[in-house]
């Protein structure tokens, strides 16, 4: 189920780089980290890494995330400068992929620095795109129940992987580097 959901989002159109244009309501919300791959793979990732890294992790990334994205959303909406953010989302594959192919061990506290630091990019982007939605209360309830279903999905992805074999694992952790780089690098 898993890989074809995948397969779904890299045939999506409008794969990569989600943030462009006006944004309507729920459905809008929804489908916006969904439709932007550099979303997609850091958001999984964030699952992914919780997985290598066990409880409290497993839960407590997949919340830190969409809480401090509400708040860069936030900065979004008010229209604060924080610059970088396209490349604060790019660099959050490339990251938070090397975390979950090294299967990096850090402390919870400085695992949900790095995390918050990316969600406050990501935030970022969607709060910037709110103030011309539709229905902003809306759009915002389905940017974060979207990106709690990629997290969940990457739990999910990680859990099922740890049972087969740590190397599975790193190697998603690789791909999704990598895809992070593509961004990083304006290839993808």
């Amino acid at each position: 189920m898993a890989r074809a959901f995948l397969l779904l989002l890299l045939l999506a159109p409008g794969a990569a780089s989600a943030h462009t244009g006006a944004a309507g309501g729920l459905v809008s919300g929804l489908s916006h980290p969904v439709l932007g791959l550099d979303h997609v793979v850091a958001m999984v990732a964030v699952g992914l890494w919780g997985s290598v890294l066990g409880r409290p992790a497993l839960w407590a990334l997949p919340v830190a995330f969409p809480l401090v994205m509400a708040f860069g959303g936030v900065l979004g909406i008010l229209g604060v400068l924080l610059p970088g953010v396209e490349t604060g989302i790019a660099l959050s594959g490339v990251a938070l992929g090397l975390l979950v192919a090294f299967a990096v061990r850090l402390p919870l506290a400085l695992a949900g620095a790095i995390v918050a630091a990316f969600a406050l990019f990501h935030g970022h982007a969607h709060g910037a795109e709110l103030p011309v939605a539709a229905n902003p209360l809306a759009y915002a309830v389905g940017f974060v129940v979207s990106t709690g279903l990629l997290h969940l999905l990457g739990i999910g992805i990680g859990e099922a992987t740890v049972r087969r074999g740590r190397p599975v694992l790193r190697a998603l952790g690789a791909a999704i580097a990598l895809m992070g780089g593509a961004f990083l690098t304006g290839l993808a």
